[in-house]
């Protein structure tokens, strides 16, 4: 069991090839008279001539959605396949939750969220969106495997206080900033945040990411990552302890190459319009089964970033375990 949680969560799923992010790409907005389709269609095509990797325009990669069609029914298991994220919401959702409240200062006793749209992308079967509607926020979580979501659904549908504040949907990213063509695309920067957690490791295509990301963002909107660094020590993890001695997992099931650093990350989301405001190292031990917060990314670790523009508060105090850290 122990080695279980540490092939899925510790060191990660299989995640698809993270894009170069040296390239800078158009930020979100649409300019006045193109539909967001077409300016998709004119960045992916500028990304293929510079020869820009995975310039694809989805995000999403048929044989991730496969692997999580498979898990879908054992998404609410707390001793299962997904036992450790379970026990990430101990850390993931006041990470969010602390970093929301230093820029909206309204308080809603019970509910501090009250009030704020947040978008849960990759939501699974709703493990992270769930909390987040209980303290107030209004969730839309989207997740490209029917089967997830369907469970997600369900699962909330138990719940009478989550019924009018979390709602789910069988999309993509690309699918949901895309709509309203035509129309003004009142779709447009709707949501005061964006979640995704675990997820971006399992991506197609970064750049289209951050690119809708922003354009679903509100001007000071927050944006919320954890995921899976790439260093020698998630190669040591992954690949040798996992694949080769252990055969926890079958071997070439991971691609060092495909996990992404704080850094590039970092420059990815800032060629989109973001600053990225905290970076904070992430340690899940599998004897005890809970997670911490550490100094060191060099595994996993938790990023916030704000979409530029008006409707920051106060974007100077963020809590001080969530402050920016030295990547190592």
């Amino acid at each position: 069991m122990y080695s279980n949680k540490v092939t899925r969560l510790v060191l990660g799923l299989n995640g698809l090839r993270a894009t170069s992010v040296g390239t800078v790409v158009q930020r979100a907005a649409a300019p006045r008279g193109l539909s967001w389709t077409s300016v998709c269609r004119e960045r992916t095509q500028r990304l293929r001539v510079r020869g820009t990797r995975s310039a694809s325009q989805s995000t999403v990669d048929s044989s991730e959605v496969r692997r999580f069609r498979l898990l879908a029914s054992k998404w609410w298991d707390e001793d299962g396949e997904f036992a450790a994220l379970h026990a990430m919401n101990d850390l993931r959702v006041p990470f969010v939750r602390d970093n929301l409240l230093t820029v909206h200062r309204a308080r809603h006793p019970g509910k501090p969220l009250a009030g704020l749209r947040v978008l849960d992308v990759g939501c699974g079967g709703g493990l992270l969106s769930e909390p987040l509607g209980r303290l107030g926020a209004n969730v839309l979580g989207i997740d490209p495997v029917e089967e997830s979501i369907r469970i997600a659904q369900l699962h909330s549908s138990h719940d009478p206080d989550l019924r009018d504040r979390v709602s789910y949907r069988a999309c993509t990213l690309e699918e949901l900033s895309g709509e309203g063509e035509g129309e003004g695309e009142p779709g447009a920067a709707q949501f005061d945040a964006v979640v995704a957690s675990e997820v971006v490791e399992h991506l197609a295509d970064l750049e289209t990411f951050a690119l809708c990301c922003s354009h679903d963002l509100k001007p000071g909107g927050s944006l919320f990552i954890t995921t899976i660094n790439k260093t020698k020590l998630s190669y040591a993890l992954a690949i040798v302890v996992a694949e080769q001695l252990l055969r926890i997992v079958p071997r070439g099931t991971h691609d060092w190459e495909k996990f992404i650093s704080p850094e590039e990350l970092e420059r990815l989301l800032e060629s989109n319009g973001f600053t990225v405001q905290s970076v904070q190292g992430m340690m899940y031990s599998p004897l005890s089964g809970a997670w911490s917060w550490t100094d060191s990314t060099a595994i996993n670790y938790a990023l916030h970033a704000v979409k530029e523009g008006h409707g920051l508060e106060d974007s100077s105090s963020y809590p001080e375990e969530h402050t920016k850290t030295t990547h190592s």
